[in-house]
């Protein structure tokens, strides 16, 4: 059964996934630096939200290289809420890409700035 906030979490990504693509035509041709501040946030949290979204499953190993984790709903869902809220803006988006919970993406960050 889906959770009042499961569901508020997943129709937030939902959306900020739809007004990224609908922005995408805008940026095709003014480019990024001709949104708002607010689109262009929407922008960074959509990419965010896209490479988070490649956990690495256990059934991708052989295709990704990268061994499978379990990351509880309840993580996955803090994980959503904090990007949506802006609690990672800072952090840039390569940090999400086949990471585990929000914690691998902070100490990916890290070592992004090395």
């Amino acid at each position: 059964i889906v959770g009042k906030e499961h569901y508020e979490t997943a129709r937030a990504v939902q959306a900020t996934l739809q007004r990224y693509k609908e922005l995408q035509d805008i940026i095709a041709i003014l480019g990024l630096d001709e949104l708002s501040e607010e689109d262009r946030l929407v922008v960074d949290r959509a990419r965010k939200i896209e490479r988070f979204l490649s956990q690495p499953f256990f059934v991708a190993e052989v295709f990704t290289g990268s061994p499978g984790k379990y990351v509880s709903l309840e993580e996955t869902i803090k994980g959503f809420q904090m990007i949506l809220s802006g609690e990672l803006d800072e952090l840039p988006e390569q940090a999400f890409y086949l990471v585990g919970n929000i914690e691998e993406a902070k100490a990916k960050a890290e070592k992004l700035k090395a």
